[in-house]
Order: C-alpha cells, then sequence, then structure tokens
C-alpha cells in the first residue's frame, strides 16, 4: 500500500481516461448538436487485489470495493482495476475523478444475497423500498467504467417469470430454485427461495425490490467503454438527469423473455453519445426517457443525443422514445443502426398523463430484418404491463394534461427485409403529426401500414413490398 501513496505525491498530471476522438461522429450531422466531454480521471492507479478482495466467486468483495474507492477519493481520483477473476459483492458506489477497469476475463457479480443490497435507516431501523443500484454514482463528476471485462447483475434471483415464455425445462430450474408459483400457474416469483430468505411479506412486494444494475443519478461527464452488462434483476444501464455522457462499445445482454429488462435507458440527459454498442435484451433496447408530469416537464428534455452504428438483436423496440415524455425530446439523431429480431424496430410510445413534445428528431440508415410487429410504430395510448401492473390505474388521469405529442420527426433511408406492419400510428388529433418518413424499403407479411385517420403522418418514396 505504501508504493500507491508514495505514487500519488508524484502524479501531478491528469489524462483523460479515453484517447479517443469523438468529433468525427459530428459532421454532417442534420441538426447541430452539442458534442459532450469526456471524463477526465487522474494517473493513479491500484488494483481492487491490494484491498484484500477475493476472486474465488464465493468471497463478499464489498469491504474491499469500499476501501479501494476510498483510498483513490483521498488522492483526488484514479483507475480501480479489476484483474481476471469473479468478484462477488454489494454495491459499488463511485466517486469523483475514478475509472472502474475491469480487465479481460474479469466479472464483478451482484451477490444473491438481497440482504446486501438494501439500505436500512440507522435511526428507524426502516428498509428503503427498492435495493440500491449495484454500481452507482450520485452527483459525481469524471466518472468512468471501462475495460473488457463483465458486470453481472445475478438477475434471476430478483425476476418474476411468466410460464407462457420459457419452456418446460426453464420452468423446472426455477421451480428448482424454490420460489412461489401464482394462483392461475403463470407467473413464478423469486418468492420463498430456497437459499435466501425472504424481504418482503408477499411476492408481489418482494419484486418491488429489483435493483437497477448501472444507475448514474446528476453526474458529469461519464463514459461506459467495452465491458459488458449482462443479466440485470431490472434496467442495465440508466444515465439519469447527466450531463456528457459516452456510451461507447459496450454489450448489454439478458434473456429474452427477462422482465423490464432494459438495455440503455438515457432519462433526461443532455449531450450523449451512443456508439458501437451490441444489445440483446428482454425490453427496450436503445430507450430515451423524459420523466413523467411537472416535475420533468420543468427540468427540460433529453437533449443533443447522437446514436450511431450501434446493433440491436432481440429486444421491444431499437430505438424507443418514451413512455415517459413530459420533459419533452430535443435534438436527436438516429443513424447507421442494425435492428435484428426485435419485436418492434423505431418505437414512439407514449400516453395521456406521461406525454410531451419531441423536437428535431432525425432518424436514417436503419437496417432492420425479423421484426416481430411493426417496422415504426406510434402508439399514445401505451400501458405499462409489467407483473402485477393494473390497466385500469394507469390509463385514469385525473386531468387532461401532459399529452402525447410526437412532432418533428424524420426517418429516411429505412431497409426492413421482414415485419408483420410497416408502418402503424394511433392517436388522438394533435398527438401524432410533422412526421415524414421517406426513401425507405419495407417487406412487410400482412399491412403495409395501418394508420387512423387523426394521425399525420406524411409518405414519401417508400417501397412497400410483401410476398
Amino acid at each position: 500500500m505504501k508504493r500507491y501513496f508514495s505514487l500519488a505525491l508524484c502524479l501531478l498530471i491528469v489524462t483523460l481516461c479515453s484517447a479517443v476522438d469523438y468529433s468525427s461522429y459530428y459532421q454532417n450531422l442534420p441538426v447541430k448538436l452539442q458534442m459532450p466531454t469526456a471524463p477526465v480521471i487522474p494517473s493513479l492507479t491500484v488494483s481492487i487485489a491490494d484491498f484484500g478482495a477475493c476472486p474465488d466467486g464465493v468471497t463478499d468483495n464489498t469491504e474491499a470495493f469500499a476501501k479501494a474507492i476510498s483510498h483513490l477519493r483521498k488522492q483526488g481520483g484514479g483507475h480501480l482495476t479489476v484483474p481476471a477473476g469473479i468478484y462477488l459483492t454489494g454495491p459499488i458506489t463511485l466517486r469523483d475523478n475514478i475509472d472502474l477497469h475491469l480487465e479481460r476475463n474479469a466479472i464483478i457479480m451482484a451477490t444473491p444475497d438481497k440482504n446486501k443490497h438494501m439500505r436500512v435507516d440507522k435511526t428507524t431501523g426502516k428498509r428503503e423500498e427498492r435495493a440500491r443500484p449495484f454500481i452507482n454514482a450520485s452527483k459525481a463528476k469524471n466518472i468512468s467504467i471501462t475495460g473488457e471485462g463483465t458486470i453481472d447483475g445475478n438477475g434471476k434471483w430478483w425476476r418474476p417469470v411468466k410460464r407462457s415464455k420459457v419452456s418446460d425445462t426453464e420452468w423446472n430450474q426455477y421451480r428448482a430454485m424454490g420460489g412461489t408459483i401464482s394462483e392461475k400457474g403463470d407467473l413464478w416469483y423469486p418468492f420463498n427461495l430456497k437459499k435466501f430468505a425472504n424481504l418482503t411479506e408477499s411476492a408481489e412486494e418482494e419484486i418491488k425490490l429489483r435493483m437497477h444494475m448501472v444507475r448514474l443519478t446528476e453526474c458529469e461527464n461519464v463514459l461506459v467503454s467495452g465491458v459488458t452488462l449482462q443479466n440485470a434483476p431490472n434496467f442495465h444501464l440508466v444515465p439519469q438527469r447527466c450531463n456528457n455522457v459516452i456510451i461507447d462499445g459496450v454489450t448489454v445482454r439478458c434473456p429474452w423473455n427477462a422482465q423490464n429488462g432494459d438495455a440503455i435507458d438515457i432519462g433526461q440527459c443532455r449531450r450523449v453519445l451512443i456508439i458501437n454498442n451490441v444489445v440483446d435484451a428482454g425490453d427496450d433496447g436503445i430507450c430515451m426517457k423524459g420523466g413523467v408530469g411537472q416535475t420533468a416537464f420543468d427540468y427540460g428534455p433529453c437533449e443533443d443525443i447522437l446514436i450511431q452504428d450501434n446493433t440491436v438483436y432481440h429486444a421491444h423496440g431499437g430505438f424507443v422514445i418514451g413512455s415517459d415524455c413530459s420533459g419533452g425530446m430535443k435534438n436527436i439523431v438516429v443513424r447507421h443502426n442494425t435492428f435484428s429480431g426485435t419485436d418492434t424496430g423505431l418505437r414512439f410510445k407514449s400516453s395521456v398523463g406521461r406525454g410531451g413534445k419531441t423536437q428535431n428528431i432525425y432518424i436514417s440508415d436503419i437496417f432492420m430484418n425479423d421484426i416481430k410487429d411493426e417496422a415504426v410504430v406510434f402508439e399514445t395510448t401505451y400501458f405499462d404491463n409489467h407483473v402485477g401492473a393494473a390497466p385500469s390505474a394507469q390509463q385514469q388521469p385525473k386531468e387532461n394534461q401532459f399529452l402525447p405529442d410526437f412532432s418533428d420527426i424524420h426517418i429516411s433511408n429505412v431497409v426492413c427485409r421482414g415485419t408483420k406492419t410497416g408502418i402503424k400510428a394511433k392517436g388522438s388529433k394533435g398527438m401524432v403529426h410533422g412526421i415524414v418518413i421517406k426513401d425507405s424499403k419495407i417487406f412487410y407479411t400482412d399491412k403495409a401500414t395501418d394508420i387512423s385517420e387523426e394521425c399525420e403522418v406524411t409518405i414519401q418514396n417508400v417501397d412497400f413490398r410483401t410476398f
């Protein structure tokens, strides 16, 4: 340990944690976007091994990670290297000027002991309603997660499973873990497990504890690069109200039937670059969220977002806006992406009470195949059909405000081979308007278009074909 203190005294120069020049991505854009600022990380490097970590897949390394990050924080920041091995741990909280770097064959895995993820008020003894995000940061500046290793959320211990979405063999594997089967026999809950005690009084309450895997809240200058994020209990990568976010070369994967297994959810962030990523997820692939209600409206839109050169395999949508849109969406460019095997390709979803305005959305050069439902879809009566959801409660807002307002959206050069419906749009007058879809080729199997009279969608030079 002494050598690190000595080294810290000598290191006066800080370096960018990535030498990549991202300016080339901002050439020939259809709308001017502000480019994100990459994080700056001090050169000091330490290994998690020097803080007592044991990569045997059994030892709890929560304290080792906390000590290492505390040490770097006192030195002004630096790189925390995780060598090859499996590191079981509870939540990891990143601080200013710190890079969490996973070397090849390094796996950071969330402990299945849910108690280790719960925050308890020391005064009242009351437990919070949801587990802490596995990798988290709040109001931090200059943070990154990099390398060739893997972060695994151990989601099977947290997620409910629908019987209709698994084979007999998989269903029996879940039953072998213990758990609880619903009265109808259509759901398996991770409640009354053989190896771990319950934290709540019911199966329905237990699944509400599910944590996001990597959640960064109100942070500035964020880089996530190279790593694999897999098997989250809930969403995988969730920057919320962050400024300057770069997500480059990340692989996100989980079972196709993982409930609420969103891959990348950008919530009311500004200046975001999402490039070279590969997604295979249980829910939405690359999704923009704008919050719900007046607080989200006052904060403002997701803004200055560039999404390019990504591949999305299974997901409910390849690129998605919504369903939370109250803060709005502004200046978003999506180009040169591949969607292969998604339920929908370009998906715009919202509903009364959570809608908002979109502005300057430009989507081009999208290549899709084997799309289950629609290549392009606008839906304004979206219902979040998660386990235990009640449609009647979500479809009856108290006031007729925060209406969906999908407008100023420009889509061109989409090539889709195989989709049930080419273009679908449903909504009341004024909810879907100012939409232009042009210069595209769509091979469909059921309908070329399914657009209600109240929706204003201009279709120019789109070649629809079928068998």
